[in-house]
């Protein structure tokens, strides 16, 4: 049985055998990689027969199957459709012409396609989203590559390329993040804005500030220090229509990103102008 076993291994498993020994009429000895391991047969008998009842659900999946489910990740993320209902063209208004002329300054003639991310950036505030629109008229704005635009709106994740709400609620669920409760975080923002259109709630990757974890953002504005009331709190006081204070939480007792502690240095006063400075200097 053992035998007739291993042949239904496929090619590529690992396990390779080298040869077998039967000492006595209950157990027998396996030899794998110059090593060996003696085992009852009755016990050999009832790991056989659990292995064959899971090798089908092992092996069973397809490479065409899991070709499929990567093409299918793949096109949730990189394949760029304009579903805007809207079909008008997008066009920069005459204010954010004049900004945007403003910034391609900040570059000189031939690298104008540095400015292709602040563009953008301007072009979703305009727009409140990033449709394929707008990326194609920053490309020709610039005359840059359209593929490239695509390529830069897909890398950075504060690009928004479905529509998203008045207040786009963006949920840092990294490891500094998680170990502080982001997970109870994103609940609390799932729960309370839940049917409100104006609001979005997303998980999103590390939003560089782990010292003041767990950490969620509004729009261009931070939350820090973050416990389930103080999340029911800027929610209730943005459905209002007020905006609540940004950065650390009251209750945190940090004005930024100190020590939750405390100082442990710089704690004395600072010298004053001069210090250790010649005096014929």
């Amino acid at each position: 049985m053992f035998r007739k076993f291993l042949k239904s291994f496929p090619s590529s498993c690992a396990l390779k055998v080298n040869r077998l020994r039967w000492p006595s009429s209950t157990s027998v000895v396996i030899f794998v990689d110059s090593q060996f391991v003696l085992i009852k047969k009755k016990i050999l008998n009832n790991m056989l027969v659990r292995l064959q009842n899971l090798l089908p659900k092992i092996f069973q999946t397809s490479s065409l199957q899991m070709a499929q489910a990567r093409r299918s990740l793949s096109d949730a993320l990189f394949v760029h459709r304009d579903t805007d209902p809207d079909a008008e063209l997008f066009e920069f208004t005459d204010v954010n012409k004049k900004r945007a002329e403003a910034i391609l300054k900040n570059y000189p003639a031939e690298y104008r396609c540095a400015a292709a991310i602040p563009l953008l950036d301007l072009a979703q505030r305009q727009y409140g989203w990033l449709p394929l629109k707008a990326m194609n008229y920053v490309a020709d704005y610039i005359g840059m590559p359209r593929m490239r635009v695509y390529e830069v709106a897909t890398f950075y994740t504060m690009f928004n390329r479905t529509p998203v709400g008045k207040y786009h609620v963006q949920v840092c669920t990294t490891t500094p993040c998680m170990l502080r409760g982001s997970e109870e975080i994103l609940e609390a923002c799932k729960e309370f804005c839940k049917g409100d259109p104006n609001f979005t709630v997303n998980e999103v990757e590390c939003a560089g500030a782990c010292v003041n974890a767990p950490v969620l953002s509004v729009n261009d504005d931070y939350y820090e220090d973050l416990t389930r009331e103080d999340v029911k709190h800027i929610i209730s006081e943005l459905k209002a229509g007020r905006k609540p204070k940004p950065g650390p939480t009251k209750q945190s007792g940090r004005f930024s990103c100190e020590p939750a502690g405390g100082l442990t240095s710089l704690t004395s006063k600072p010298y004053g102008p001069g210090f250790k400075v010649r005096n014929d200097l």
